[in-house]
């Protein structure tokens, strides 16, 4: 009889805890889909081009992704910061966050802008062929400016989930949508009486919706009653205590999320090497699974928003709950959303490729088997993902950064290189170094928030193991 009752209550503990979970978790997972729309529609117009452009466009992206996900994760730290003092009523101290997110906005993409000069001789020197090298920083060169519009909306998107409204977010980015399908369009293939600019119009529609996305997102907040009351110029001001806060959460989270992106960008230009149709080929795949890692990325910020609440007020057993629920939702999620690489995958892939490139049976059989090998990896990326999310929750961000460095790139990096390069298993070596990496990442980051949470539970007189 006890043990029914005790099974009951936690039944009863768990189930409105996985609800929050998801309701906090949808709008954001949406916005996520409508966000890495704009990346999707960018290579699909690519693959319209043809294989070099999918290729070269394809390394661009992924090389402005590393950087841009570096800044996010800079302001990422402004969003539990946010959640903490709103938890507290405290509203100066919400605004000093919002202007530290926008101060170290700024300085990375300044940064970044500079970095981004200097890619095309690397990028020889590591192998690429030469005129997919010129391609790209030509791309990027184009929509290097775009970086400031995007971090300032990144900071704003995160002062607004801070404060639980991602409302906003959504109906901006569907509208962005809009924009950049009818700028390719345009600047793509020369409407309007425009001239056909092909490449070169996807990057200046990207660095286009970026400015605008802003502006729009900016002007909604300002109209919006509760949001706006923290935009009083008066009231605004740099805070250097503040900034120290952003900066020392930040930190650690722009380092892990560089080296997880950085990992991936490192085994892209390694199958860069292998030629432009594995290049052309990786482009494709990365892009499914990252849209499907949306979906967890949503879960990840959802869980470690309601993990930052009950931190604040040393609630460690309903933290406990919430970590692991966000793992299991996102763990599922995956593998439902893996169906259809196993059963349709021709279908998936003829979207993003030319009739041309359709018709080569070997770039076909080469993606199909990516997409198989994609429908167990993107479980382990999501393990990693929301572990990330739930140890930030309770305020480490160090721990994910070291042990993103061992999974990456003491164990996924040798592994990738040694199957792909070593024993000659080409791509498919290297898409399962790949999976290694983020599996032995995932399981560091879950034992790491289990002990974290075991020893502060047994600090506080309680037991988070035996609840």
């Amino acid at each position: 009889m006890v043990s029914h009752h005790k099974s009951s209550s936690l039944s009863v503990a768990w189930r409105p805890d996985a609800q929050a979970i998801i309701w906090l978790a949808l709008p954001l997972i949406l916005t996520n889909f409508a966000h890495v729309a704009l990346t999707t529609i960018d290579i699909l117009f690519m693959g319209a081009l043809g294989v070099k452009q999918i290729a070269a466009g394809g390394l661009a992206i992924a090389l402005f992704n590393q950087l841009r996900t570096t800044g996010t994760g800079l302001v990422t730290s402004v969003s539990n910061l946010v959640a903490e003092a709103n938890a507290r009523k405290d509203q100066a101290a919400i605004q000093a966050l919002l202007v530290s997110g926008f101060f170290w906005a700024t300085v990375a993409g300044v940064v970044f802008i500079v970095l981004i000069a200097l890619l095309e001789q690397p990028l020889i020197w590591i192998g690429q062929d030469p005129e997919v090298a010129a391609l790209t920083v030509h791309f990027l060169m184009i929509i290097a400016p775009g970086f400031l519009p995007c971090l300032w909306f990144q900071t704003l998107r995160h002062f607004t989930v801070g404060l639980k409204y991602p409302g906003p977010l959504l109906a901006i980015t569907l509208i962005s949508i809009g924009l950049t399908l009818a700028l390719n369009y345009v600047l793509v293939f020369g409407k309007l009486g425009l001239p056909a600019l092909g490449l070169t119009g996807i990057a200046l529609t990207t660095a286009i919706v970026f400015f605008l996305s802003f502006f729009m997102f900016f002007a909604v907040v300002l109209l919006n009653h509760k949001l706006s009351a923290y935009f009083k110029l008066s009231e605004l001001k740099l805070d250097k205590t503040a900034i120290a806060s952003v900066w020392k959460l930040g930190l650690p989270i722009a380092g892990t999320y560089a080296s997880e992106a950085g990992f991936f960008s490192v085994l892209t230009l390694l199958i860069g090497t292998l030629g432009v149709n594995a290049l052309a080929a990786q482009t494709i795949i990365n892009q499914i699974v990252y849209i499907v890692f949306m979906i967890s990325a949503g879960i990840s910020h959802s869980a470690s928003i309601l993990i930052s609440e009950a931190y604040s007020i040393q609630d460690y057993r309903r933290a406990r709950r919430l970590g692991y629920l966000g793992v299991m939702i996102g763990c599922i999620s995956m593998l439902v959303m893996a169906i259809p690489y196993l059963t349709i995958p021709e279908h998936i892939i003829s979207l993003f490729i030319s009739a041309d490139a359709s018709s080569q049976q070997s770039m076909m059989s080469l993606m199909v088997s990516g997409l198989a090998i994609a429908a167990l990896l993107q479980v382990f990326d999501a393990t990693q993902n929301i572990g990330n999310g739930i140890l930030r929750g309770i305020g480490d961000t160090v721990s994910p950064f070291k042990l993103s460095i061992i999974g990456y790139w003491l164990v996924g990096l040798p592994a990738a290189w040694l199957l792909g390069k070593v024993l000659a298993f080409g791509v498919y070596g290297i898409w399962f170094g790949l999976m290694a990496g983020l599996a032995f990442t995932g399981g560091l980051l879950l034992y790491s928030f289990h002990r974290r949470l075991k020893t502060l539970s047994a600090a506080n007189g309680s037991s988070v193991v035996n609840h």
